[in-house]
């Protein structure tokens, strides 16, 4: 393309057609559904696909029903803790890079979550800047964790392999990069010498720790084990976001998660969910009714239509009951109208 450099009054002309909300029913929706929205987003060629992961030095997944390739960001040099004790890197520890074309298919986005110590903040934010990468969001997911986490967005507009090459360009002296990750503890142990007995399990996994069939009925999802977390992931098929002629969905972070880590009768749960602004004071209500601690409310995204919030939140007890309050914020979704911008009397 000619010049894919990134820019609001070129998004502003293109895009102005695809801005309007299409609702498609109520939350949960068939992952059919979801798919069906996605699908007129133009695929990313394997071409592309093979210059993303060349310039990000690692392969990712490719999400074909919503059209999205994501390279998974995990912070696997640090060791968290939450009030002393320690956490799974995967419970939330872990930022991402999701690229997709916009709808016209005339240019693509990058969007990205990155996990970051407090003085790892400025100094990516500012290669970012310097690689013509902006700035969506900083802020934090959690209270309690040592050391000090915040989660920077970063997005920008041009072609797959341009966009990979600036991130990757952005991210050159940061743990981020996956060059600069440790490389992956091994999963087993060896058998020792001169005895014949296998080499023993790896330490147990999120299908050992949780009873997954019984979380499963209580949340109406199916999730993902990931180490010693499970986790689930939920799209707003309700509704159709678009954000700088781009259809935001679940694959590049439209969505609501929750993580599970511990063990079934002892879990923490971390996640976020992603709502419309009338659905923030509901959400909060229903989290709290359920113990559950809201930890920050906060835009992801700039630009996107309709306007949507994020809620963080964590939660310790038994995986049950936690599951039950995450049900609960997902059934405020979907509710009710918006007061098309009425802001509250007081």
């Amino acid at each position: 393309m000619p010049d894919s450099r990134f820019s609001r009054r070129a998004w502003l002309k293109t895009a102005a057609l695809a801005t309007t909300p299409v609702l498609l029913g109520t939350l949960p929706a068939p992952a059919s559904e979801a798919a069906s929205v996605a699908a007129k987003t133009p695929a990313l060629t394997a071409a592309e696909i093979a210059a993303v992961e060349a310039a990000l030095g690692k392969k990712g997944t490719y999400v074909e029903p919503q059209a999205t390739h994501t390279t998974a960001l995990p912070r696997n040099d640090l060791k968290v803790t939450i009030k002393g004790e320690p956490v799974p890197i995967s419970l939330g520890f872990g930022g991402w890079v999701a690229l997709k074309h916009t709808l016209d298919g005339k240019s693509a986005m990058l969007m990205s979550d990155t996990v970051l110590l407090q003085e790892e903040v400025n100094p990516l934010m500012s290669a970012a800047l310097a690689q013509g990468l902006e700035i969506g969001a900083v802020h934090n997911h959690f209270f309690y964790e040592e050391p000090r986490i915040f989660y920077m967005h970063i997005h920008g507009m041009g072609s797959p392999a341009e966009l990979a090459q600036k991130f990757a360009a952005a991210l050159k002296d940061s743990k981020l990069l996956p060059a600069n990750q440790p490389k992956p503890a091994v999963a087993t142990t060896p058998a020792q010498p001169g005895t014949n007995a296998p080499p023993s399990a790896g330490p147990p996994t999120g299908k050992e720790l949780f009873d997954l069939p019984a979380l499963d009925k209580l949340v109406g999802y199916q999730g993902v084990v990931n180490g010693p977390t499970y986790k689930y992931t939920v799209g707003r098929a309700d509704l159709q976001s678009i954000m700088m002629g781009t259809e935001m969905t679940a694959a590049i972070g439209l969505n609501s998660w929750a993580a599970f880590a511990g063990k079934q009768a002892d879990s923490h749960i971390a996640g976020d969910i992603t709502m419309l602004e009338h659905e923030v004071n509901p959400v909060i209500k229903v989290l709290r009714a359920h113990n559950l601690e809201v930890v920050a409310v906060h835009n992801h995204m700039l630009f996107d239509q309709p306007r949507m919030m994020f809620l963080h939140y964590y939660g310790r007890g038994p995986a049950a009951q936690l599951a039950t309050g995450f049900r609960a914020a997902l059934d405020q979704l979907g509710k009710g109208k918006s007061p098309a911008g009425v802001p509250m009397k007081h």
